[in-house]
């Protein structure tokens, strides 16, 4: 059990120094902010604390982020993703590829890449109500339906319409593939 709670204690030394660090404070700003001494702040961020909850949320609070940020393992600010790795889904018999471009996925949002062949042709599945799709053609031309009307996009348009309406995806000329970027913001819930 030793082992977990250094491994914690790790993790909430270096990401307090991080975001208090980031938020430009001081120990004894955050010290103040938080409402503990300020000994007790740096016994924490020396990583040898095993401190009390109320300490933790004080903390948490004083910097804005849950007591589960403070404990996650930190994580670098940049991370490549080599293509290889990139997740990839063939649709339409293989005609169409969907990218998934989010490596950390953003609640409440997806971007995807697709590359569409000549001739392919791709039913989206409607999203749940209020949610907003944007299409943006970064190499034309393709065809966008949506609930039965037909969008013409040449490169560098960007067609912007309700993803919970019957939409679908064409490439219908036999001329080089067409490929497009997918932004999809769900609905909020619980509204």
């Amino acid at each position: 059990m030793g082992n977990i709670m250094d491994i914690l204690a790790r993790h909430l030394a270096s990401n307090i120094l991080a975001l208090r660090r980031k938020q430009g404070l001081s120990q004894v700003q955050l010290s103040q902010k938080a409402g503990i001494p300020r000994s007790t702040l740096t016994y924490i961020e020396s990583g040898e604390s095993n401190p009390t909850l109320g300490n933790l949320a004080k903390v948490a609070n004083a910097l804005q982020v849950s007591v589960e940020e403070l404990i996650s393992q930190p994580q670098p600010s940049t991370r490549l993703v080599k293509s290889n790795d990139v997740p990839i889904e063939k649709k339409s018999k293989n005609k169409i590829t969907v990218e998934k471009l989010l490596p950390d996925p953003i609640p409440g949002m997806e971007i995807d890449g697709m590359s569409l062949a000549p001739g392919s042709r791709l039913k989206g599945t409607p999203h749940i109500a209020r949610t907003k799709e944007h299409l943006y053609c970064s190499s034309g031309p393709m065809n966008v339906y949506v609930n039965r009307t037909q969008h013409q996009l040449e490169t560098g348009d960007v067609l912007a319409f309700p993803g919970d309406e019957p939409h679908a995806y064409e490439k219908a000329s036999r001329s080089k593939k067409a490929t497009c970027f997918s932004v999809v913001v769900f609905a909020p819930t619980g509204i």
